[in-house]
């Protein structure tokens, strides 16, 4: 069942890769991904997780590319929207694969490694794609309900990638010489891409509420086309407070890029302008 749910996508990834003398090193590594999975899906080796999570792998690095290609173009205009929304269609294709083949958990199957990895690429796909677009005053004021959208996913997105692991519980028992990273691991944060998910995500916050002039946000249509049409899947039409979300996602980053991480080259200037700004617009 999954090699028969894997054969069609395995095609249509292949036809991303473009002609094999153009390929960097991320095609490169993708298209021998894809080989591997042709392989193991005509010989029947039926281990749907380690078949899924090497598809996976080749959509994030296929992907990475065509990403790479939109920022050094500094995001079209006329076809950025069309090829972002592409883009996080094909980086939601995984899920899709693991609840079309009647697998419940996505985690159990790919792993959080793997599944932080593609809400990480979404959100920061989206954080990257308004930071430029809110340069553009004009485009900003004639599609303010597409830009809303935007943020809005994109924080969900970023959440969503710091939803997947439990925080540490701490404990007495819990060393000197451990508390630091203690702390970290007590507030969700595992690496720099967990801190760097709480900065962007209160940055798109902070970019809604002073260009949406809003500050909670009823639900919106996403930007991804399907991800509505299962309450259990990625990023959910709810309703989010980009005032409030804001201030909690740079409260906690100050208070880490402060503490544990003292003297490690975070900086928090911009954070704490776009709090006091959070709270000035609240009063």
């Amino acid at each position: 069942m999954a090699a028969a749910a894997l054969r069609p996508r395995v095609a249509a990834l292949g036809r991303r890769l473009g002609p094999p003398g153009a390929r960097d090193t991320f095609l490169a590594k993708g298209s021998a991904n894809l080989d591997k999975l042709k392989d193991l899906c005509n010989e029947g080796k039926e281990n749907p997780s380690a078949l899924f999570q090497l598809y996976t792998q080749a959509v994030l690095d296929i992907t990475y590319f065509e990403e790479n290609q939109l920022v050094d173009e500094d995001f079209p205009e006329e076809s950025a929207l069309p090829k972002l929304k592409e883009l996080i269609s094909v980086l939601s294709e995984p899920e899709d694969l693991v609840r079309e083949c009647s697998i419940k958990e996505p985690l159990n199957i790919l792993g959080a490694d793997l599944l932080e990895c593609l809400y990480w690429r979404k959100g920061a796909l989206l954080y990257m794609y308004c930071h430029t677009a809110k340069e553009r005053s004009e485009w900003v004021q004639e599609n303010i309900a597409t830009f809303k959208k935007c943020l809005h996913d994109g924080v969900q997105y970023l959440m969503k990638m710091l939803s997947f692991r439990c925080p540490l519980q701490l404990d007495e028992d819990i060393s000197l010489q451990d508390k630091d990273t203690a702390r970290l691991l007590s507030e969700g944060i595992f690496s720099d891409t967990h801190l760097l998910a709480m900065m962007y995500s209160g940055e798109m916050c902070y970019w809604g509420l002073k260009h949406c002039g809003e500050g909670k946000q009823e639900s919106l249509e996403s930007i991804d086309p399907v991800s509505n049409s299962d309450p259990g899947s990625r990023s959910q039409s709810i309703s989010l407070d980009f005032q409030e979300t804001g201030r909690n996602m740079l409260t906690k980053y100050v208070a880490v890029c402060e503490g544990p991480l003292k003297g490690q080259g975070w900086n928090t200037t911009t954070a704490k302008q776009m709090l006091h700004y959070f709270v000035k617009s609240h009063s």
